[in-house]
């Protein structure tokens, strides 16, 4: 099993690249990792309908086909990180690879939002990109430490 992390942009503050670095390197300890990044849509000259499509289609472009595709949505299903740590599992019992979508600036487009297994809400509010990609890859340290009963390094 292979957890693809799918995200629109790179983030623009050193500060925040270096705790999303630390924390993707902390979880690919414990999970194959692949950190997939397309490149943002110019909003200039189009709609945010079109720019999300555009990116949603550059999301898709770079994931396997046979992943279960997981998309960071403020609407999905909330998980406590016990939660989160089991679903993470399961997919590794089943040998199936997972592909977790975050979405731009503007969202995502219905190109994504038509094909994921399941909606996850990283928290009920809606979050800048980069800070939801800090938050999922905490959280992905976070359940491979659970799994393997590990205490919580800070």
């Amino acid at each position: 099993m292979k957890v693809w992390v799918a995200v629109v942009g790179k983030p623009r503050d050193a500060a925040l690249a270096a705790a999303i670095r630390e924390y993707e390197a902390r979880a690919a300890r414990y999970w194959p990792l692949e950190v997939v990044e397309v490149k943002e849509e110019s909003a200039r000259s189009a709609s945010e309908t079109v720019v999300m499509r555009k990116e949603g289609e550059r999301l898709l472009e770079r994931l396997p086909g046979a992943a279960r595709l997981v998309l960071c949505d403020p609407g999905g299903e909330a998980m406590d990180s016990r939660a989160f740590a089991a679903m993470l599992q399961q997919q590794r019992e089943r040998a199936q690879d997972l592909a977790i979508v975050i979405g731009g600036a503007h969202g995502i487009g219905d190109v994504v939002r038509e094909r994921p297994h399941r909606r996850l809400s990283l928290a009920p509010w809606t979050l800048p990109h980069e800070l939801a990609r800090l938050v999922l890859a905490e959280q992905l340290y976070r359940a491979g430490t659970i799994v393997r009963n590990e205490p919580y390094h800070k």
